[in-house]
């Protein structure tokens, strides 16, 4: 006789470790592009040589972070739907930055490539089946 045992699953008031990992790391990067944002729209465009066009993406995606970070926290499909197209929307501005192709002008490339890999980490998470039923039923 063969009896299933149910694996350990660490859980924090309630949440996945998985999305306590995805929310803490969600929050230090909406935190940073925020001050960054900020930063650069403060200080004009002689860090790095942005762009405005890039001083406000920064601005605007770091606060949009931090937004679905918390629809997620609270378990909301929005927060969700918001995070994917966010992380989308960061592959392929990166992706063609990196091949040189009209994208966000000012988005550095030597941070492109972990902005890449990050964001598809956290789509591929949310992607997961019992994420996504979790969020999406």
């Amino acid at each position: 006789m063969t009896s299933k045992r149910n694996p350990v699953t660490f859980t924090y008031k309630g949440r996945s470790l998985g999305i306590v990992v995805l929310t803490a790391a969600q929050l230090f990067i909406g935190v940073i592009h925020v001050f960054y944002g900020a930063l650069l729209i403060a200080f004009g465009t002689s860090i790095l040589q942005a762009t405005e066009a890039y001083d406000v993406y920064t601005l605007v995606f770091g606060l949009s972070v931090l937004v679905f970070t918390v629809f997620i926290w609270q378990g909301k499909k929005v927060g969700w739907i918001g995070t994917v197209a966010v992380s989308l929307f960061v592959i392929v501005a990166d992706a063609l930055t990196v091949l040189n192709l009209p994208s966000i002008p000012g988005i550095p490339k030597f941070a492109a490539a972990t902005e890449i890999a990050y964001s598809l980490l956290v789509v591929l998470y949310l992607l997961q089946n019992g994420v996504r039923k979790k969020y999406l039923s």
